[in-house]
Protein backbone atom coordinates (compact mmCIF):
# COMPACT_ATOMS: atom_id res chain seq x y z
CA UNK A 1 0.00 0.00 0.00
CA UNK A 2 2.83 2.44 0.82
CA UNK A 3 4.06 2.15 -2.79
CA UNK A 4 0.89 3.88 -3.91
CA UNK A 5 2.17 7.12 -2.42
CA UNK A 6 5.89 6.58 -2.89
CA UNK A 7 7.75 9.08 -5.04
CA UNK A 8 10.95 7.06 -5.20
CA UNK A 9 12.65 7.46 -8.57
CA UNK A 10 10.33 10.34 -9.51
CA UNK A 11 11.96 13.50 -10.85
CA UNK A 12 9.78 16.53 -10.17
CA UNK A 13 10.10 20.09 -11.50
CA UNK A 14 8.40 22.66 -9.27
CA UNK A 15 8.14 26.17 -10.70
CA UNK A 16 8.27 29.14 -8.36
CA UNK A 17 9.67 26.89 -5.64
CA UNK A 18 12.54 28.93 -4.24
CA UNK A 19 10.35 30.15 -1.37
CA UNK A 20 6.85 30.11 0.08
CA UNK A 21 4.29 27.41 -0.66
CA UNK A 22 6.32 26.17 -3.63
CA UNK A 23 9.30 25.39 -1.42
CA UNK A 24 7.15 23.74 1.24
CA UNK A 25 5.58 21.46 -1.37
CA UNK A 26 8.98 20.72 -2.92
CA UNK A 27 10.35 19.66 0.46
CA UNK A 28 7.26 17.53 1.13
CA UNK A 29 7.67 15.77 -2.20
CA UNK A 30 11.35 15.19 -1.44
CA UNK A 31 10.43 13.66 1.92
CA UNK A 32 8.44 11.04 0.00
CA UNK A 33 11.42 10.10 -2.17
CA UNK A 34 11.33 12.51 -5.11
CA UNK A 35 14.30 14.16 -6.77
CA UNK A 36 13.46 17.87 -6.97
CA UNK A 37 14.29 20.56 -9.51
CA UNK A 38 13.71 23.99 -7.97
CA UNK A 39 12.73 26.71 -10.44
CA UNK A 40 12.80 30.43 -9.77
CA UNK A 41 13.79 33.67 -11.45
CA UNK A 42 16.47 34.46 -8.86
CA UNK A 43 19.57 32.28 -9.09
CA UNK A 44 20.51 33.14 -5.52
CA UNK A 45 17.15 32.17 -4.01
CA UNK A 46 16.89 29.00 -6.11
CA UNK A 47 20.38 27.86 -5.17
CA UNK A 48 19.77 28.64 -1.49
CA UNK A 49 16.64 26.49 -1.62
CA UNK A 50 18.65 23.65 -3.21
CA UNK A 51 21.37 23.95 -0.58
CA UNK A 52 18.76 23.74 2.19
CA UNK A 53 17.20 20.60 0.69
CA UNK A 54 20.58 18.97 0.20
CA UNK A 55 21.59 19.76 3.78
CA UNK A 56 18.44 17.92 4.86
CA UNK A 57 19.54 14.88 2.85
CA UNK A 58 17.40 15.30 -0.26
CA UNK A 59 18.35 15.25 -3.94
CA UNK A 60 17.80 18.67 -5.48
CA UNK A 61 18.89 20.88 -8.37
CA UNK A 62 18.09 24.39 -9.54
CA UNK A 63 16.81 25.64 -12.89
CA UNK A 64 16.56 29.42 -13.26
CA UNK A 65 14.11 30.72 -15.87
CA UNK A 66 11.03 32.89 -16.32
CA UNK A 67 8.04 30.63 -16.93
CA UNK A 68 6.54 33.07 -19.45
CA UNK A 69 9.71 33.25 -21.59
CA UNK A 70 9.20 30.43 -24.12
CA UNK A 71 12.79 30.31 -25.50
CA UNK A 72 14.22 30.31 -21.95
CA UNK A 73 11.80 27.55 -20.93
CA UNK A 74 12.75 25.39 -23.92
CA UNK A 75 16.46 25.84 -23.17
CA UNK A 76 15.97 25.01 -19.48
CA UNK A 77 13.87 21.90 -20.11
CA UNK A 78 16.45 20.66 -22.63
CA UNK A 79 19.14 21.16 -19.98
CA UNK A 80 17.15 19.39 -17.26
CA UNK A 81 16.26 16.40 -19.41
CA UNK A 82 19.75 16.15 -20.87
CA UNK A 83 21.86 16.74 -17.76
CA UNK A 84 19.63 15.62 -14.86
CA UNK A 85 17.08 13.29 -16.41
CA UNK A 86 13.50 13.07 -17.71
CA UNK A 87 10.85 15.07 -15.87
CA UNK A 88 8.27 12.64 -14.45
CA UNK A 89 6.09 15.25 -12.75
CA UNK A 90 5.62 18.97 -13.42
CA UNK A 91 4.21 21.24 -10.72
CA UNK A 92 3.11 24.58 -12.16
CA UNK A 93 3.28 26.66 -8.99
CA UNK A 94 4.82 29.99 -10.09
CA UNK A 95 2.47 32.89 -9.50
CA UNK A 96 2.25 36.55 -8.55
CA UNK A 97 -0.42 38.75 -7.01
CA UNK A 98 -1.24 42.45 -7.41
CA UNK A 99 -4.12 44.33 -5.79
CA UNK A 100 -6.05 47.33 -7.15
CA UNK A 101 -9.72 48.20 -7.65
CA UNK A 102 -10.85 46.87 -11.02
CA UNK A 103 -11.39 50.30 -12.63
CA UNK A 104 -7.92 51.43 -11.50
CA UNK A 105 -5.98 48.27 -12.31
CA UNK A 106 -2.91 49.21 -14.40
CA UNK A 107 -2.73 47.40 -17.73
CA UNK A 108 0.97 46.69 -17.15
CA UNK A 109 0.17 44.80 -13.94
CA UNK A 110 -2.70 42.90 -15.62
CA UNK A 111 -0.21 41.78 -18.27
CA UNK A 112 2.31 40.70 -15.60
CA UNK A 113 -0.29 38.57 -13.80
CA UNK A 114 -1.56 36.93 -16.99
CA UNK A 115 2.00 36.28 -18.23
CA UNK A 116 3.11 34.50 -15.06
CA UNK A 117 -0.07 32.92 -13.72
CA UNK A 118 -1.67 31.85 -16.99
CA UNK A 119 0.71 31.99 -19.96
CA UNK A 120 3.53 30.52 -17.87
CA UNK A 121 1.44 27.42 -17.11
CA UNK A 122 0.74 26.98 -20.82
CA UNK A 123 4.36 27.50 -21.90
CA UNK A 124 6.00 25.17 -19.36
CA UNK A 125 3.29 22.52 -19.68
CA UNK A 126 3.48 22.48 -23.48
CA UNK A 127 7.28 22.21 -23.40
CA UNK A 128 7.33 19.38 -20.85
CA UNK A 129 4.29 17.55 -22.26
CA UNK A 130 5.98 17.04 -25.63
CA UNK A 131 8.62 14.94 -23.88
CA UNK A 132 6.06 13.13 -21.72
CA UNK A 133 4.09 12.16 -24.84
CA UNK A 134 7.18 10.49 -26.29
CA UNK A 135 7.56 8.47 -23.06
CA UNK A 136 3.81 7.78 -22.76
CA UNK A 137 3.95 8.76 -19.09
CA UNK A 138 3.82 11.84 -16.89
CA UNK A 139 1.89 13.96 -14.45
CA UNK A 140 1.20 17.70 -14.59
CA UNK A 141 -0.21 19.44 -11.53
CA UNK A 142 -1.37 23.05 -11.77
CA UNK A 143 -1.72 25.23 -8.69
CA UNK A 144 -5.12 26.81 -9.09
CA UNK A 145 -6.97 28.70 -6.35
CA UNK A 146 -10.25 29.36 -4.61
CA UNK A 147 -10.31 32.20 -7.14
CA UNK A 148 -10.63 29.61 -9.89
CA UNK A 149 -14.27 29.57 -8.72
CA UNK A 150 -14.81 32.72 -6.63
CA UNK A 151 -14.18 36.43 -7.07
CA UNK A 152 -12.94 38.95 -4.51
CA UNK A 153 -12.35 42.68 -4.40
CA UNK A 154 -9.12 44.05 -5.92
CA UNK A 155 -7.84 40.76 -7.44
CA UNK A 156 -9.97 40.39 -10.58
CA UNK A 157 -6.98 39.72 -12.91
CA UNK A 158 -5.68 37.05 -10.53
CA UNK A 159 -9.10 35.38 -10.46
CA UNK A 160 -9.33 35.59 -14.25
CA UNK A 161 -5.94 33.89 -14.61
CA UNK A 162 -6.73 31.16 -12.06
CA UNK A 163 -10.10 30.51 -13.70
CA UNK A 164 -8.26 30.10 -16.99
CA UNK A 165 -5.82 27.64 -15.40
CA UNK A 166 -8.79 25.55 -14.24
CA UNK A 167 -9.99 25.24 -17.83
CA UNK A 168 -6.44 24.76 -19.11
CA UNK A 169 -6.18 21.81 -16.72
CA UNK A 170 -9.34 20.25 -18.15
CA UNK A 171 -8.34 20.93 -21.75
CA UNK A 172 -4.89 19.43 -21.23
CA UNK A 173 -6.44 16.36 -19.62
CA UNK A 174 -8.73 15.90 -22.61
CA UNK A 175 -5.80 15.92 -25.05
CA UNK A 176 -3.08 14.25 -22.99
CA UNK A 177 -4.85 11.46 -21.07
CA UNK A 178 -4.58 9.16 -24.09
CA UNK A 179 -0.80 9.28 -23.66
CA UNK A 180 -0.96 8.14 -20.01
CA UNK A 181 -0.45 11.70 -18.77
CA UNK A 182 -2.54 12.85 -15.81
CA UNK A 183 -3.27 16.57 -15.54
CA UNK A 184 -4.88 17.81 -12.34
CA UNK A 185 -5.04 20.92 -10.19
CA UNK A 186 -4.73 21.81 -6.53
CA UNK A 187 -6.89 24.74 -5.46
CA UNK A 188 -5.73 26.12 -2.10
CA UNK A 189 -8.06 28.13 0.07
CA UNK A 190 -6.69 30.80 2.40
CA UNK A 191 -3.27 29.91 3.79
CA UNK A 192 -1.04 31.79 6.19
CA UNK A 193 1.91 32.67 3.93
CA UNK A 194 4.14 35.71 3.30
CA UNK A 195 1.87 36.60 0.34
CA UNK A 196 -1.19 36.79 2.64
CA UNK A 197 0.61 38.41 5.61
CA UNK A 198 -1.36 41.66 5.36
CA UNK A 199 -4.67 39.76 5.37
CA UNK A 200 -3.61 37.51 8.26
CA UNK A 201 -2.76 40.59 10.31
CA UNK A 202 -6.05 42.29 9.37
CA UNK A 203 -8.29 41.41 12.32
CA UNK A 204 -11.50 42.23 10.47
CA UNK A 205 -10.60 40.04 7.51
CA UNK A 206 -9.34 37.15 9.66
CA UNK A 207 -12.54 37.21 11.71
CA UNK A 208 -14.61 37.12 8.51
CA UNK A 209 -12.48 34.29 7.10
CA UNK A 210 -12.78 32.12 10.20
CA UNK A 211 -16.55 32.57 10.24
CA UNK A 212 -16.80 31.88 6.50
CA UNK A 213 -14.67 28.71 6.59
CA UNK A 214 -16.19 25.57 8.19
CA UNK A 215 -12.78 24.67 9.64
CA UNK A 216 -12.83 28.13 11.29
CA UNK A 217 -9.16 28.93 10.68
CA UNK A 218 -6.44 29.79 8.17
CA UNK A 219 -4.71 26.87 6.48
CA UNK A 220 -1.17 25.81 7.34
CA UNK A 221 0.93 25.53 4.12
CA UNK A 222 2.15 22.11 5.27
CA UNK A 223 -1.44 20.91 4.79
CA UNK A 224 -0.97 21.16 1.02
CA UNK A 225 1.73 18.49 0.97
CA UNK A 226 -0.67 15.53 1.17
CA UNK A 227 -2.59 16.69 -1.91
CA UNK A 228 0.69 17.24 -3.76
CA UNK A 229 1.98 13.77 -2.91
CA UNK A 230 -1.32 12.14 -3.90
CA UNK A 231 -1.47 13.79 -7.33
CA UNK A 232 2.24 13.13 -7.99
CA UNK A 233 2.09 9.46 -6.99
CA UNK A 234 0.67 6.28 -8.51
CA UNK A 235 -2.32 6.64 -6.19
CA UNK A 236 -3.78 9.14 -8.69
CA UNK A 237 -3.13 7.21 -11.91
CA UNK A 238 -6.82 7.29 -12.92
CA UNK A 239 -7.51 10.79 -11.60
CA UNK A 240 -7.53 13.25 -14.48
CA UNK A 241 -8.90 16.73 -15.14
CA UNK A 242 -9.72 17.15 -11.45
CA UNK A 243 -9.39 20.17 -9.15
CA UNK A 244 -8.62 19.14 -5.58
CA UNK A 245 -9.74 21.94 -3.24
CA UNK A 246 -7.76 22.23 -0.01
CA UNK A 247 -9.79 24.95 1.64
CA UNK A 248 -11.16 23.83 5.00
CA UNK A 249 -14.60 23.43 3.40
CA UNK A 250 -14.92 27.05 2.34
CA UNK A 251 -16.22 26.37 -1.16
CA UNK A 252 -18.82 23.92 0.15
CA UNK A 253 -20.43 26.39 2.53
CA UNK A 254 -22.81 29.26 1.85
Amino acid sequence: MSQLFSLDNKRILVTGAAQGIGFIMARGLAEHGAEIIINGTSAVRAENAVIQLREEGYRAYSAVFDVSDAPAVEKAIQMIEGDIGPIDVLFNNAGIQRRHPFTEFPLEEWNQIIATNQTGVFVVSQTVAKRMIERRAGKIINICSMQSELGRDTITPYAAAKGAVKMLTRGMCTELARYNIQVNGIAPGYFDTPMTKALVENTEFSDWLCKRTPAARWGDPEELVGAAVFLASNASNFVNGHLLFVDGGMLAAV
